[in-house]
């Protein structure tokens, strides 16, 4: 069933977002190329958008059970991560030129998680994503997100298959961001945009300047 939703518009800063329950925000060490959404860390996850700079409307549901599955047709196929709750506030952020900036809106109520009746410290993520414009680029792609969270224990993610092109692309990423100080310092050239494929299946101030640029 569900307990609370928030529907807003969300201005992107060229590289995604960052969702969770953890306002311990950086650069993350990996990047989900082929998918739409991966952890950044055990409480946290990097979405991927088809847009590059513009408006994004985004949906956060919060359910005490997992919801049914979202049948339209404009939606592709879901991915799920599981995250740590390290918080019982969600947090929201845009991934910047060198920055990392709080997203939730000033005028939105927190969004809490209700108690976890059996314990659990974990969350299920559902992710849907559309756009009206497939092609990545800057401007307004009619991009919707769907972010559904319930309590549930820890299990496997599920995403699609990604090609090699994306196993290169975050063997790259990965390597450039292990070089010490390379996050913190250097100015890198990155572009983080998902590269799926039509045929593929499948409370408090969150603000934490970087500053290495991705692009």
């Amino acid at each position: 069933m569900l307990v609370h939703a928030s529907s807003f518009t969300v201005d992107l800063g060229e590289n995604g977002y960052l969702i969770g329950f953890t306002d311990d925000y950086e650069y993350p060490r990996e990047m989900p190329f082929g998918w739409r959404c991966g952890p950044a860390t055990d409480a946290g996850a990097v979405v991927l958008t088809t847009t590059d700079t513009g408006p994004l409307q985004l949906t956060v549901q919060v359910h005490n059970a997992p919801p049914a599955p979202e049948t339209g047709a404009e939606w592709e196929p879901a991915e799920e991560i599981s995250l740590w709750a390290d918080l019982p506030t969600l947090c929201l952020a845009t991934l910047e030129q060198g920055d990392i900036l709080d997203a939730w809106p000033e005028e939105e109520p927190p969004l809490h998680l209700p108690p976890s009746p059996d314990g659990t410290d974990w969350v299920r993520m559902r992710l849907y994503c559309s756009t009206d414009d497939p092609e990545p680029g800057i401007g307004d792609h009619g991009e919707r997100h769907l972010v559904q969270l319930w309590r549930a224990p820890r299990t496997p993610p599920v995403h699609p298959e990604i090609t090699e092109a994306d196993r290169r692309a975050r063997v790259d990423y990965a390597a450039d961001m292990a070089i010490p100080g390379m996050a913190e310092s250097c100015h890198v050239s990155f572009d983080i945009r998902p590269t799926r494929q039509p045929d593929d299946d499948g409370s408090g101030p969150c603000r934490r300047p970087v500053s290495g640029r991705l692009r």
